[in-house]
């Protein structure tokens, strides 16, 4: 899908948003008739939660992924597809990100329209992964997600723009409460713009030559670009969490985490731990659990997005400062 990096971001909504709801295979929206709830499928539980907090008790979300589910590996069910078919909108990150929902779509056929909330950021390149010291062991052509890392939503600002894609389609689609949406979304985004500014002094306790971040895959670019962290190693290639190292690769990592003397490895809640703590073990690094691609259960730690990135800035700068 084409971009436009020439247009302001509200440019950009508007021109992506008439391409996706006109030549992405959906229908013409007609008005949804109220008072009834908008019906929304999401494929992730954060995206599920950024649309509720616009769309509050005028729209039925329901989430593709479970709790904890890894979305790189994610095999939906004929539940899903219903749930797909019988929905209005369908929202996404898009960018890759979810490489079940073309095949999904396909079967589930239906009314519904198809919003990528990519649309609009200025998406970023993966990194070359760097496994020992000064040396790039994978290009950006390997990814799993192609060229461009579709993990916008670890900053804060990217969400921003989600809340103004979401916040024209509920409209578009159900005009009656669009006033609402409106109302909804602007005090959403005051409370993303106090969540930034409370990342910047949180980061601000960790000294600037402290900020490397080894991870499992590469999660942490739009974070890092944001905030003044460096990525310097990961454990997983190629942007997903399917593929698995060689030995060569895990021993030059663990060589770079002793070089530069990196004290922690982020690992995500969806992936599978034992890899990271055999690396930490064999490095004295500390292994450290984060809430990235997905949310903890209701009343836990990080049960909505804003908790879920305040829960993840404190143990980091617990980590590293």
């Amino acid at each position: 899908m084409p971009r436009f990096p020439c247009l302001p971001s509200s440019g950009r909504i508007v021109v992506a948003l008439t391409i996706l709801l006109t030549a992405c295979g959906a229908p013409a929206a007609a008005p949804i008739p109220t008072p009834r709830p908008l019906t929304v499928a999401a494929t992730t539980p954060i995206v599920g939660d950024v649309v509720r907090q616009i769309g509050g008790e005028h729209v039925r979300v329901t989430v593709l992924l479970p709790l904890g589910a890894d979305p790189h590996a994610f095999e939906p069910s004929p539940q899903d597809i219903a749930r797909v078919a019988d929905a209005d909108v369908v929202f996404a990150v898009g960018a890759g990100l979810e490489v079940f929902l073309e095949p999904l779509l396909r079967s589930a056929g239906g009314k519904a329209l198809r919003v990528e909330l990519t649309e609009g950021i200025p998406l970023r390149p993966f990194e070359a992964e760097v496994h020992s010291e000064g040396q790039s062991a994978v290009g950006t052509e390997l990814h799993a997600h192609g060229a461009w890392d579709p993990h916008v939503w670890l900053d804060p600002n990217n969400v921003i723009t989600w809340t103004h894609t979401i916040e024209a389609v509920l409209s578009r689609v159900d005009p009656a409460r669009a006033d609402r949406y409106r109302r909804n979304a602007e005090a959403y985004r005051a409370q993303l713009r106090e969540l930034d500014a409370w990342i910047r002094e949180q980061v601000s306790q960790i000294p600037p030559e402290r900020r490397k971040l080894v991870t499992d895959h590469q999660v942490f670019g739009y974070f890092a670009h944001r905030y003044g962290f460096e990525q310097v190693g990961v454990i997983l290639p190629g942007g997903s969490t399917v593929a698995q190292p060689s030995a060569r690769e895990i021993a030059a990592l663990e060589e770079t985490l002793r070089a530069l003397g990196v004290p922690a490895i982020f690992v995500s809640s969806t992936v599978d731990p034992a890899l990271a703590r055999r690396i930490a073990q064999d490095t004295g690094a500390r292994l450290v659990q984060l809430y990235v691609d997905s949310l903890s259960p209701p009343g836990g730690e990080a049960d909505s997005y804003i908790q879920m990135m305040r829960y993840n800035v404190r143990r980091i700068v617990e980590a590293l400062r």
